[in-house]
């Protein structure tokens, strides 16, 4: 399990945009498994809406790709790198997320060439999907 000042030493992302709370597991260059603890307190929830706050979906995806970045920045070769986004694909949000949930971050990389690899990501609130879809990062 790394906590969030782990999480620090293998992505570039600082709060208030470092979207992850804990990493469970993780396999370099394979895959990494993640939460996010959503709390009231988040500071997107002032305008996203107020009296019905809901996490923006880009924040979840936001929330994926930092999962991924961990499976990928954690290999040798890409220590002190960093990783963007190259394209979203196949996406679809399934439901809400809301304060109190406990956002489940699962990226599994399914393919890679050179710089270029795609993450097939899911996130989930107590087992039920909140999103999933594909996730393209180039390593810059």
């Amino acid at each position: 399990m790394l906590n969030k000042e782990q999480i620090k030493e293998i992505i570039p992302q600082r709060d208030p945009f470092l979207m992850i709370d804990e990493v469970e597991e993780y396999i370099p260059g394979e895959s990494a498994v993640a939460y996010k603890n959503v709390s009231e307190d988040e500071y997107y929830f002032k305008g996203h809406f107020p009296g019905n706050p809901i996490m923006p979906g880009v924040l979840i995806v936001e929330s994926l790709a930092q999962t991924g970045a961990v499976a990928i920045l954690s290999m040798e070769e890409n220590k002190g790198r960093n990783a963007l986004f190259g394209g979203i694909d196949k996406l679809r949000f399934k439901r809400q997320v809301v304060p109190g949930d406990r956002l489940k971050l699962e990226v599994k990389i399914i393919k890679r060439k050179g710089p270029i690899g795609i993450g097939e990501a899911i996130a989930t609130v107590d087992g039920k999907v909140a999103v999933k879809g594909e996730l393209t990062f180039a390593v810059v």
